[in-house]
């Protein structure tokens, strides 16, 4: 997404490091009772392994050589087709991983049940410069790309580590963790490491409404980290966001973008979640609307229900336009039974609030249609 502010270097900070520490102390781990211990000389847990498969269709990835990949992009080069299964060992994966459109029906698993264990992390960004000439772009820098239906992930770190500080010259900061684009996609006790742009949840073109669906998950960046078209739902999920050196005033950032396809009755629903806040506070917007260049009949979506808002978030204005021809207000942005700080309701005008009657069809159900991933979900 394109930041209104110019970039300053920001210090170093152990990105990895700081984020699993925080979502440590946040509770944004499965439980303990609910977590399966990796031992050193089973490092894929309860489910299996190399010699003895869950499915002909398990493939295990180490780092250390102890499965059938050394990696997750070769795993995903080996898993051609549908309905194949990756369980992951505890390690960073530092790479790029792109799962296409005929790869449906796949599942990634973190072995540990602990998504600080497995981390699929690189750092390029809209403005790093291609081997063969150009860019990226925002599109390319993501660090895993999704494009096929039906893919399921749990217990997995997705991260882009690039830092503003360590590249003064970059102008496209956009940084992405994973780009989702794929039909009922669903990602449990997933963590999403960024700075701006970390999570895209979008689709494969214009008429695609792709149905998404994150269920106690961990998302944090700082300008639009959470961007997309898709049709996605957010319950039980955690987004912070982050304080920044290289800005002198608010806003230091922006929660949401969310571009949904004007033809689209469904966006983005984040319900029975939390945003909390390291900048000061009222430094950073709920959300703004991002109308493409490239489909100026979006009319983004955002419904905000029965989610604590701590005081990081401005709670006389908490949106802002993106840009003047496309007024937050002409959008389809909403609130409901909002709690904290950063809720309330001072300028009613800034705050447009559902009826009961239409929250009634602002929930999952209304949402993801006969697709049900909250079901049988760990």
């Amino acid at each position: 997404m394109p930041s209104s502010h110019p970039r300053r270097p920001l210090s170093r900070r152990g990105f990895l490091t700081a984020s699993a520490g925080a979502g440590a102390t946040l509770g944004l781990l499965a439980t303990p009772a609910a977590r399966a211990a990796t031992h050193p000389t089973r490092p894929f847990g309860r489910y299996g392994s190399p010699s003895a498969r869950l499915t002909p269709q398990t493939l295990y990835v180490d780092a250390q050589g102890r499965g059938d990949h050394t990696s997750v992009r070769a795993a995903v080069a080996a898993a051609a087709g549908s309905g194949w299964t990756l369980v992951l060992a505890p390690g960073t994966y530092r790479e790029t991983v792109a799962v296409d459109a005929t790869r449906t029906q796949a599942t990634w698993i973190g072995a540990s049940e602990n998504p600080r264990d497995v981390v699929i992390v690189y750092d390029n960004a809209a403005g790093t410069p291609k081997p063969g000439g150009g860019t990226y772009g925002t599109t390319g820098s993501a660090t895993t790309t999704v494009q096929a239906d039906g893919f399921t992930a749990r217990w997995i770190t997705f991260a882009n580590d690039w830092l503003r500080a360590d590249h003064p010259g970059i102008a496209g900061t956009q940084a992405v963790a994973i780009k989702v684009q794929g039909d009922r996609s669903a990602f449990h006790h997933c963590r999403f490491l960024g700075h701006q742009d970390t999570l895209y949840a979008d689709s494969m073109s214009l008429g695609v409404f792709a149905r998404q669906y994150f269920s106690h998950c961990y998302a944090e960046g700082d300008v639009d980290f959470v961007f997309g078209r898709a049709t996605a739902v957010f319950e039980h999920c955690h987004f912070r966001t982050l304080t920044r050196t290289d800005l002198a005033s608010a806003p230091y950032g922006f929660v949401f973008a969310p571009s949904t396809a004007g033809a689209n009755p469904r966006g983005y629903l984040v319900t029975r979640s939390r945003v909390s806040s390291g900048a000061p506070d009222a430094f950073y917007k709920l959300a703004r609307p991002w109308v493409p260049s490239s489909d100026t009949t979006a009319r983004p979506m955002l419904t905000v229900r029965d989610t604590h808002l701590d005081a990081g978030i401005d709670a006389v204005a908490p949106y802002t336009d993106m840009s003047a021809s496309f007024p937050w207000q002409n959008q389809r942005f909403a609130e409901y039974r909002n709690t904290g700080p950063g809720a309330r309701i001072t300028v009613p005008e800034n705050r447009p609030q559902l009826t009961r009657e239409q929250a009634a069809s602002a929930t999952r159900e209304a949402y993801l249609g006969d697709w049900e991933p909250w079901k049988g979900a760990c």
